[in-house]
């Protein structure tokens, strides 16, 4: 109780219900523009929180994560093209009911499915998180290294499908990380003689790159969206009969979005998909499904938004981020010197308490903003694609210079794009690599450490019972993924 009692008293703060009800307003406005997920909504305002206090830009970024998950369902319901990943299982039935002269009703259940499921996922948040990082308070050296370990195994085995994919991403951005000064030592690695590599390269750059200059790139070559029709602007909340009728898929939807976003790697979409499928399962109408059905709507609507708050638990306990989405709050609590995991609640405890209730004020702002913002997001919708990517661009440049004022960063900023580019080319999932990038620092400090205090000898990883463990979790983990892939693929070729 004193969790929910701590998130309470953060919510007077004027400044954090004003970052909440701004981070929802431009999450709802990126997630209705197709192609622009949550963590490029998120990557494109990451620049611009250097200058605030640390409070205010993680509820900002948070926000903008609840917004953007629910601004995803519009242009998936009016226009058939999923604003969000997560969207995609909205479009099934939402779309259809638009065809039956029901956007409206469609638009409503999503944004009330979206409520429920918020405050559902956030109450796991506030009671989960906590007990979850004393039990990691316990860490040794050797424990930290090891949960590193787990922490790449798991994101470099889920991401993308594909365990090679996954492995090479996550190498990658090990490399990254190891570019600039030897923590121990001092002695410059990898920096090519350049003094701006010297302090290293800040996964700000790298996430601002991989996310937001990328996904312009792959949208300069796609096709524009259908239009909206401004008629279709008019949101009819659900009444009392249909509130009954959507609770048990809205239930659906939360238990599953909690499962999925609490396990690394999963994500929104998996868990809308499976909230969908199950709804359709239990429903006492499931010849509709497909066809126009409410509960279609309902279920992965509530599974996606829960997401939102659970995926937090890995990253705040742990600090390991689950999602794109939290890894870009990751890059977050960075620039303002706070690492997630364990220790965050004891250095920081009110950037925490503030998290907490700037997340409720989010999903409060998120229904009062939802009644209204229909039509600025269908005029945005219907603006010319190019003057769009053109006008995000811009917003990207100008705030990566915001920063330090150098034109190097700028240069690596658009590398970075490139290299992301390709490797969506080549199928290659981001998030090993940002994970690789961000998780890189914290194996290897506490690689060295351990074996300092065991004199150089690597008995202390398998002598510790907690790093044992997470090792043996870690090889578990990797290698059912190698075996669900390898036994995957002669069915495949049948």
């Amino acid at each position: 109780m004193d969790a929910f009692w701590n998130t309470l008293l953060s919510l007077p703060t004027l400044w954090l219900v004003v970052a909440a009800f701004a981070g929802v307003l431009w999450g709802i406005l990126g997630g209705a523009l197709p192609g622009i997920s949550p963590s490029i909504a998120m990557a494109l305002l990451l620049p611009f929180t250097t200058g605030m206090d640390p409070s205010t830009a993680i509820v900002l970024l948070a926000s903008v994560y609840v917004g953007a998950e629910y601004g995803g369902s519009i242009p998936a319901i009016l226009i058939r093209t999923p604003g969000t990943n997560s969207a995609s299982a909205t479009v099934l039935d939402g779309y259809e009911m638009a065809r039956q002269g029901k956007a409206g009703e469609a638009l409503g259940i999503s944004l009330i499915s979206g409520l429920y499921g918020g405050l559902f996922g956030l109450a796991v948040l506030v009671l989960a998180t906590e007990s979850l990082a004393r039990v990691a308070l316990a860490f040794t050296p050797a424990a930290y290294f090891s949960l590193g370990v787990l922490g790449l195994s798991v994101i470099a085995g889920l991401s993308g499908g594909s365990l090679l994919r996954g492995v090479i991403a996550a190498c990658i951005g090990l490399m990254l990380a190891f570019i600039g000064s030897d923590p121990v030592s001092g002695v410059p690695r990898f920096t090519f003689g350049s003094a701006d590599l010297l302090a290293g390269i800040k996964p700000i750059l790298i996430m601002v790159g991989l996310f937001a200059v990328t996904e312009m790139l792959v949208q300069i070559g796609e096709p524009a969206w259908n239009k909206a029709i401004k008629s279709q602007a008019r949101l009819k909340l659900p009444g009392w009969a249909m509130s009954k009728r959507l609770a048990k898929p809205q239930s659906i939807g939360a238990v599953i979005g909690t499962v999925e976003g609490v396990t690394p790697g999963a994500g929104g979409t998996i868990a809308a998909f499976m909230a969908y499928s199950e709804a359709k399962r239990w429903s006492k109408h499931p010849e509709e499904f497909g066809k126009g059905s409410p509960e279609g709507v309902a279920a992965p609507e509530a599974a996606n938004n829960v997401v939102t708050a659970t995926a937090l638990v890995p990253l705040l306990s742990l600090g390991i981020p689950g999602s794109n989405s939290a890894a870009i709050l990751l890059g977050g609590f960075l620039i303002h010197g706070l690492q997630p995991g364990p220790m965050l609640f004891q250095k920081a405890p009110e950037v925490v308490w503030s998290l907490y209730g700037g997340l409720l004020a989010a999903n409060i702002a998120m229904l009062l903003i939802g009644l209204v913002i229909l039509g600025p997001c269908i005029w945005l919708v219907n603006r010319p694609k190019p003057y769009l990517m053109a006008f995000i661009l811009a917003l990207v440049m100008s705030g990566v210079y915001a920063m330090h004022q150098s034109v190097f960063e700028l240069g690596l900023v658009l590398a970075v794009g490139v290299l992301g580019y390709g490797m969506r080319l080549l199928k290659l999932p981001v998030l090993p690599l940002v994970l690789g990038l961000v998780l890189g620092s914290m194996v290897e400090s506490n690689y060295r450490r351990s074996l300092l205090i065991s004199g150089g000898e690597h008995s202390i990883f398998f002598t510790d019972p907690v790093s044992l463990a997470l090792l043996l979790l870690a090889a578990a983990l990797t290698l059912y993924t190698g075996w669900k892939e390898f036994s995957a693929k002669p069915k495949t070729a049948s």
